[in-house]
């Protein structure tokens, strides 16, 4: 029995579409508990104070991890690691060793830094909640999710080794049991530790996304340990690489820091809110955008790597249009039944229907970036991939800018232009709703998204000329399809709306879910009478029947 679930795991999938779908369906197992995950919190709480503390207490150690952490990021560390396995297993044990050193003593140091300094950061961060009964606890929270950011460090190294050996299997795993040790902490620690029991539940949660991936590399003896004197010549070649990537994907969690300590000072359960949507939206990119872009990497990093330039735009091409196949008809499904799938996730306990409209429009606004969002990491990736780590860095930086300076100059404009704001309110339906304000946040994120996958597009397309005409073509017949789909989907939820009981749970998810289905079935039918080539190739991929790879054994020396 464990033999065969250990071969289970130690499948070897090679496929771009069989990778990405198999990811794909661990990051809805993984959004499923996650976003019972966020009822449970909604139900416990509601959009009020307590959740706003709670969110707030990640955003330090969410910083570390976006900064120090990702010095050993897969997307660094697998182009190295590739190059070392090629000259031998002893070469790649060295360098990890090597790695797993340097990181242990940095995020030592940053972490001790961080939980000292860490009641004046967040007076800094969050001036509203330092002069608040409750900022003892919030430094608290803080101090113990440090710990999660060293165990999601110690995890991405080891996951760059299972992507190399494409099992994909143990790395689709890991936030899936990530999000049991969270769901574990609200229902048997809180109750017994209060908010430090969500944060030692989150802490959990970390460990075992690192845990789980231990077996493998144990079997095949890469399990990293402490090599000292250090070799800097190693050190010195990842920092040059993952600098840059680093100020990339810190340059998106200040902006995002920056957005939630503006929240801080409008109305409580402003935080709460603008996490609930930011989650919402994050499901479906998780699972596409992310899923591509992942089962990409590896091939468009070989394939860059032997100079073969026309199946790497080629790679890039056939992941850019799937991301917009399955991207777009989620947004403009989000769109429409925004309401029914917050009430239907969220709709509990204490997160009553205010909580419900105000997150509904932010999902809404914050859908609308869904397919950028998506491209963008493809994007991110591909540079990565050709060791290009300076153009993302720019780019995300300059988007960074933008999201922040908008949403400022919204949040202001809001507040003083009463037609701009009736305008808003009217068209999300929020009228009369205290701290619509809020909605200027992922309004300002969307804008900021948008522009940035301009600038990326544009950019990518003067070295490869041949991607914008394919993937525009797909764009445009999925956005016709989509449109027609999001049309019918509203008139079926008035249809609906009379069959159903909307004023019950089961109500207003038939009347979401009926309507979703029979908008999906009429945007099938238009793209199976225009011959979509995603259509035909989703199927083709699908009635390979993906759960049916074919299982690689381990090499028996790495038994």
């Amino acid at each position: 029995m464990v033999k065969n679930i250990l071969n289970f795991l130690n499948r070897e999938i090679t496929g771009l579409h069989q990778a990405a779908y198999l990811l794909g369906f661990f990051a809805i197992c993984s959004q499923v508990l996650a976003l019972f995950r966020d009822r449970m919190l909604a139900s416990q709480f509601g959009a009020g104070d307590t959740l706003d503390l709670y969110y707030s207490a990640f955003r330090i150690p969410d910083i570390l991890f976006a900064t120090v952490a990702s010095i050993v990021s897969i997307s660094v560390l697998i182009p190295f690691l590739i190059e070392r396995f090629e000259k031998g297993e002893a070469e790649a044990k060295e360098f990890v060793d090597n790695v797993f050193s340097f990181f242990f003593c940095f995020m030592l140091f940053a972490g001790l830094l961080s939980f000292i300094l860490a009641p004046h950061i967040l007076k800094i961060l969050f001036p509203a909640f330092a002069l608040g009964q409750d900022f003892p606890s919030l430094v608290v929270l803080t101090r113990i999710l440090l710990l999660s950011p060293v165990f999601l460090g110690f995890s991405n190294l080891l996951a760059s080794i299972t992507q190399i050996h494409r099992r994909f299997f143990i790395y689709a795993i890991s936030p899936l049991v990530y999000n049991v040790g969270i769901i574990f902490g609200i229902i048997f620690l809180y109750p017994l530790f209060g908010l430090t029991g969500l944060g030692i539940g989150v802490v959990a949660g970390a460990f075992l996304h690192f845990a789980v991936q231990l077996p493998f590399i144990v079997s095949c003896k890469m399990l990293p340990r402490l090599r000292f004197p250090i070799k800097f010549s190693f050190i010195r070649q990842i920092i040059y690489i993952s600098l840059p990537r680093t100020i990339t994907v810190s340059s998106n969690e200040i902006a995002e820091l920056f957005l939630i300590s503006f929240a801080s000072f409008f109305v409580p359960g402003s935080i709460s809110i603008f996490n609930f949507s930011f989650n919402l939206q994050s499901v479906p990119l998780s699972i596409i955008g992310v899923s591509y872009s992942l089962a990409a990497f590896p091939t468009l990093t070989r394939l860059f790597s032997a100079g073969n330039r026309e199946q790497f735009i080629l790679q890039m091409i056939t992941s850019a249009r799937h991301i917009i196949f399955w991207s777009v008809p989620i947004t403009v499904s989000f769109i429409v039944l925004r309401a029914q799938i917050v009430r239907t996730i969220l709709g509990a306990g204490r997160f009553n229907w205010e909580d419900t409209r105000l997150t509904a429009a932010a999902l809404a606004l914050f859908s609308c970036s869904l397919v950028a969002q998506s491209l963008i990491i493809l994007f991110v990736r591909s540079y990565y991939s050709q060791g290009k780590t300076k153009t993302p860095l720019i780019m995300n930086v300059i988007s960074a800018v933008i999201i922040i300076t908008f949403s400022f100059f919204l949040v202001e404009f809001f507040q003083q232009n009463f037609f701009f704001r009736d305008f808003v309110e009217s068209l999300l339906k929020v009228s009369g709703l205290p701290g619509t304000v809020v909605l200027m946040l992922p309004l300002g994120f969307t804008v900021g998204a948008l522009l940035n996958l301009v600038i990326y597009w544009i950019a990518f397309s003067r070295n490869f000329p041949s991607f914008s005409p394919r993937v525009l073509r797909t764009f445009f017949q999925i956005s016709g399809a989509s449109v027609i789909m999001g049309f019918v989907t509203y008139k079926c939820l008035s249809i609906f709306d009379a069959v159903f009981n909307i004023n019950t749970l089961p109500g207003i998810f038939f009347q979401g879910f009926v309507s979703g289905v029979v908008g999906i079935v009429v945007a099938a039918l238009i793209l199976y009478l225009l011959h979509n080539e995603e259509l035909r190739e989703v199927w083709e991929t699908l009635h390979k029947k993906i759960w049916k790879a074919k299982v690689i054994v381990p090499d028996a020396e790495l038994q």
